[in-house]
Formats: C-alpha cells, sequence, structure tokens
C-alpha cells in the first residue's frame, strides 16, 4: 500500500470475540490514570471514551477510512493503562493493529522525561499509522488541557506540555494536513514557535 492510500471498510463486521478483554476489563468500565498525568475533565474517562475520542479526531477531522488505524486509535493506551498486552491485543486484531500500538506505547518502566525524550526522539522514525494515531492523541490531550487544567498544573505546567508535545509534533509533519493545522493553531494561541 503506498504513501497517502488506505484500507476501505467493508460492510461493518462485529469486533473479534472479546475485544472487551482487549480493552482491560469486561465492558471496557476500567478506570485508568489518564495519559501523562492529566486528570480532570474528559481525560478522566474510563478507557473507552479517551479512546473513542482519538479514533472521532482521526475519523471526522482528518478523514481516515484506514480500519487498522481506527482500530489501533481505539487500543492505543491499552497496553499503558491496563493489564492488556500486546500479544493479545494481536491475537484479537491481528499484527499490524499490534505493531501500531507498539509504537505508540510507553515502557511505563523507564522515568517519565525519557519516556517524553523517546517520544520525541522515535515520532520520526514511526510508520504513518503510528504517526495519525500520536498526532490525534496530542490534539485530544491539548484541547482537553485547554478546557479544564488538572487539578495540582501551574500555568507554567501547562505551558512545559504544550512545548513537550510540539516536539513531538514536529517529528509527525507531512502526515495529515488537517490535523497539523488544528495543533499549530493550539500552539500559535500559546505563543509557541511554529
Amino acid at each position: 500500500m503506498g504513501a497517502g492510500e488506505t484500507r476501505q471498510p467493508g460492510p461493518l463486521q462485529p469486533l473479534p470475540a472479546g475485544p472487551q478483554s482487549a480493552l482491560g476489563s469486561a465492558g471496557g468500565e476500567r478506570r485508568v490514570p489518564a495519559p501523562d498525568g492529566l486528570s480532570g475533565g474528559l481525560a478522566a474517562c474510563v478507557t473507552p471514551p479517551l479512546c473513542l475520542g482519538v479514533a472521532r479526531i482521526l475519523s471526522r477531522e482528518a478523514g481516515v477510512t484506514d480500519v487498522v488505524v481506527l482500530q489501533a486509535a481505539l487500543l492505543h493506551d491499552t497496553v499503558e493503562d491496563t493489564d492488556t498486552t500486546l500479544s493479545e491485543i494481536e491475537e484479537q486484531f491481528g499484527g499490524e493493529v499490534r505493531r501500531i500500538v507498539e509504537e505508540v506505547t510507553d515502557d511505563k518502566m523507564l522515568p517519565k522525561m525519557e519516556r517524553k525524550r523517546l517520544q520525541i526522539e522515535r515520532a520520526p522514525h514511526s510508520s504513518r499509522g503510528a504517526k495519525l494515531v500520536k498526532l490525534a492523541d496530542k490534539l485530544y490531550n491539548l484541547r482537553d488541557l485547554n478546557r479544564c487544567t488538572p487539578a495540582g498544573w501551574s500555568e507554567q505546567r501547562v505551558q512545559e506540555y504544550f512545548l513537550w508535545a510540539s516536539q513531538v509534533v514536529k517529528g509527525l509533519r507531512e502526515t495529515s494536513p488537517a490535523l497539523e493545522e488544528k495543533l499549530q493553531q493550539l500552539f500559535r494561541e500559546r505563543g509557541l514557535p511554529e
């Protein structure tokens, strides 16, 4: 499949048996910590609504129709935030979904600053699918931060998060003009360089 091409969805099919287990618990109702320590607002939702937001951005705002990318978006935080393994994701959703989820999953055994550094370093080398998921995830998180500052976060911490996110996004350029423009608008509003 060439650059810019996407797999077109066929007729709607039910998800593979047991998708709830891949989401962490029966019905996907397991509460998890928000990404990168965000709390409050929509970031405090249960896993599926949070991940649905990322998939919705890809579908509605970026026009992504690639089923593999959309499935990976739905599952992008599952390994970090639940006991689900990459092997279980592969078993339920296939190797392509697993690879994207693996690319966007931080190693929680590493210190937070190292994880953040690695996101910046790895962004340009990610697959197109992983870049799309990462762009939508950053857009979702930054919008949430603008809506509601997490308890205990100073304005300086919020600004530092935006600065770090802008560095990650620089490595994701030329992936989705629509999402990149929306992110650049948020960065401009914060006075960050392009």
